[in-house]
């Protein structure tokens, strides 16, 4: 891929999660995609990412995700992001990167790495604690 047809993915993608636009998601994807994520209990298919959306809008509103960072290689690119939103009436930040595999610009697989320690500790009204104290 272009350095172009790259940024402009990534400018797409950016701007789906500002909007939280579910048709803006569903036409980052190729038919075939899957999004592998530690926050969902499945792989999702592509074609779901309308509703995924819907529902992440119902179960955090007040999300806010942010770019951070990109870079990219051949048809890979990988994307850091934070996020912030209320989890159990505290506000909680996170971060982590995507990895994408593109066909023909499209998102054939996500795979999704982040800490979500923050926010089970959140849900369940618990001070979130480092495994190895120093």
């Amino acid at each position: 891929m272009a350095d172009t047809d790259i940024q402009d993915f990534v400018t797409r993608f950016a701007a789906a999660w500002a909007a939280r636009d579910g048709e803006a998601f569903l036409a980052l994807w190729h038919p075939e995609g899957r999004l592998h994520s530690p926050l969902y209990d499945r792989p999702v298919a592509g074609r779901e990412m309308s509703r995924l959306t819907e529902i992440v809008r119902e179960k955090a509103p007040d999300s806010v995700w942010q770019l951070l960072d990109w870079t990219a290689r051949g048809d890979t690119v990988i994307i850091e992001w934070q996020n912030t939103r209320t989890a159990g009436g505290k506000r909680v930040d996170w971060r982590g990167v995507d990895k994408f595999r593109l066909r023909d610009g499209k998102i054939l697989e996500e795979r999704v790495y982040a800490d979500t320690a923050p926010l089970r500790a959140a849900a369940k009204g618990e001070k979130l604690a480092p495994v190895i104290p120093l």
